[in-house]
C-alpha cells in the first residue's frame, strides 16, 4: 500500500484553508447503501485504517484489539450512532490530530484548488497536554488577522458555545460559514479574555509575498511565505529568480506566523536554497527512516536569514530546521511552534473522511521538534501586544528598521555579506 509524499500533511488543522491533501490507499468503496445496512462496515474500516497506518505500533499503550471488539459488539441504527463511536474509539488513542470527520466536515477540509476559500483565516490545533483549542496563526490579510486574532490565543467559546470537550472538526463547523455572516470568538491570550466579532469572507490566497529592500547592508531580497500549499513552491522559484535578476546581495525569508502545508512543497522549497545535505527525516512505526536530500539545484548561494515564530508550525519547522542543521541561514526569532508529526487524509466509503498519523519527522541532525519547536540562532522575542501592533496596527512597519525581527535580520545578514567578502577577496 503506497502513500506519495505529495499527499503526507505537515500542517494543523485549518479553518478556512485545509493544509489537508487527500491521500486515496486504493480500498474499494462498497458504497453507501451498504453503509446504511451495516454501520459497523465503517467503523471496522477506520479501526483497519488505524491498526494498519498509525505511528505507534503499542498505539499509545491502548489495547487496539479489544477497542475493535467493543465498539463491534454494539448495535447500531444510522450513520450518526456508528459517527459517534468512531469519535469516541480514536479519542482513545490521546492524538488530537488523528480525527473523523463527517461528509460536511471532511468536504469542508478539503483543499480548494481554485486557491478561493470562505471563512476567516485561522488554523487552529488542540493543545496535547490541556485538550484546549488554540490558534497556530491567522492567515495574513484574512478576517480573523485584521480583527486581531495571534498565533497562540486559546479559544474559550464559539458563538456562546463552550470549547471544553470540543475537537477541532467541531470547532470548524461552527466557525465556518457563508460569505457576510458573523462569527463570536471568545479568545484567552495571556490570561485575560477577549471577544472578536469577525464576519466571513471569501478568502484568495496567494501563499509568497517579495520585494526588493533598500538597508545599510544593500540591497536585500524579502520574501515572505505564508503557507506550503501546491502551488508555493512556483511562486517561490518565481520570487528567487525575479530577486535574483535584481542582484540582491542577499535574503530574508519571513516564515513568522506560517502554520505549515504540505510536505513536497517544504522539501520542493528547501531544495532552493540548499545545493546538498539531508532535508528532513520522516520515521514511520517500524522505525524505517525515508531522507528527502537536495538535487544540486540550489536557485542561490547568497546569505540567507530566515525570520521564525511561535505562529511558524509543521512545514515552517522543517525548513527552517533544514536550512538551520546545513548551516545554509541564521535563524532570527521566537521559538517555533513544535508539530513534529505527519498526517494522512483518506476518504472513506460514505463520504467522510479520516486523518490518521502516520509518521514523525526529525530535522537532519536528529532533532525531534514535537512539542518543544526550532530554537533560533538569534533570539529576538516580541511580546503580545507588540506583535499585535507590528502585525495589525502598524502594518506599513513590517519588515522594515522598526520591526525589530526584521532590523535584527539585516544586521546578521550584514556580517554574513561582510564575512563572505571577506572570504572569497571582494570588496562590499
Amino acid at each position: 500500500m503506497v502513500i506519495t509524499k505529495s499527499k503526507l500533511v505537515l500542517g494543523a488543522t485549518a479553518v478556512t484553508l485545509s493544509t489537508i491533501a487527500v491521500t486515496s490507499l486504493g480500498i474499494h468503496s462498497r458504497g453507501q447503501a451498504s453503509f446504511k445496512e451495516s454501520p459497523k462496515e465503517l467503523i471496522d474500516e477506520v479501526w483497519q485504517i488505524v491498526q494498519r497506518q498509525y505511528v505507534d505500533g503499542t498505539f499509545n499503550q491502548l489495547d487496539w484489539q479489544a477497542v475493535r471488539k467493543e465498539y463491534l459488539t454494539k448495535s447500531y441504527t444510522n450513520q450518526q450512532e456508528a459517527y459517534k463511536s468512531i469519535r469516541e474509539m480514536l479519542k482513545k488513542l490521546d492524538d488530537p490530530y488523528t480525527r473523523f470527520m463527517d461528509p460536511t466536515e471532511f468536504k469542508n477540509m478539503q483543499v480548494d484548488t481554485s486557491g478561493e476559500l470562505t471563512g476567516i483565516g485561522i488554523t487552529i490545533s488542540q493543545d496535547e497536554k490541556t485538550k484546549q483549542l488554540v490558534v497556530i496563526a491567522p492567515i495574513e490579510d484574512t478576517p480573523a488577522f485584521k480583527a486581531g486574532i495571534l498565533a497562540k490565543d486559546e479559544i474559550l467559546s464559539i458563538n456562546g458555545k463552550s470549547t471544553k470537550g470540543m475537537d477541532t472538526n467541531q470547532a470548524v463547523s461552527l466557525i465556518r460559514g457563508e460569505p457576510n455572516t458573523k462569527v463570536k470568538l471568545t479568545i484567552r491570550r495571556s490570561g485575560q479574555t477577549k471577544q472578536f466579532e469577525i464576519t466571513r469572507a471569501r478568502i484568495e490566497i496567494h501563499p509568497v509575498k517579495f520585494s526588493q529592500k533598500p538597508t545599510s547592508t544593500g540591497n536585500l531580497g524579502y520574501i515572505r511565505l505564508n503557507q506550503f500549499s501546491a502551488n508555493a513552491g512556483k511562486e517561490m522559484q518565481s520570487a528567487i529568480k525575479a530577486l535574483e535578476a535584481k542582484k540582491v546581495s542577499g535574503y530574508v525569508l519571513d516564515l513568522r506566523g506560517n502554520p505549515g502545508g504540505l510536505l513536497f512543497s517544504s522539501v520542493e522549497i528547501a531544495r532552493m536554497w540548499l545545493n546538498k545535505g539531508t532535508i528532513v527525516s520522516t520515521i514511520d512505526r517500524q522505525g524505517e527512516q525515508e531522507r528527502e536530500i537536495a538535487n544540486g539545484r540550489a536557485l542561490t548561494n547568497k546569505p540567507l536569514v530566515v525570520l521564525v515564530d511561535k505562529g511558524s508550525a509543521s512545514a515552517s519547522e522543517i525548513l527552517s530546521g533544514a536550512l538551520q542543521d546545513n548551516k545554509r541561514a541564521v535563524l532570527v526569532g521566537s521559538q517555533t511552534f513544535g508539530k513534529g508529526l505527519v498526517q494522512s487524509v483518506r476518504p472513506l466509503e460514505d463520504g467522510s473522511g479520516l486523518a490518521v498519523t502516520i509518521a514523525k519527522y526529525h530535522t537532519p541532525s536528529g532533532k525531534d521538534i514535537n512539542k518543544h519547536g526550532i530554537d533560533p540562532d538569534v533570539k529576538v522575542d516580541l511580546t503580545d501586544a507588540q506583535r499585535q501592533d507590528l502585525w495589525l496596527n502598524e502594518r506599513d512597519k513590517l519588515a522594515t528598521m522598526a520591526d525589530p525581527q526584521f532590523a535584527k535580520a539585516v544586521e546578521v545578514i550584514g556580517k554574513q555579506i561582510a564575512a563572505k567578502g571577506a572570504t572569497t577577496g571582494v570588496s562590499n
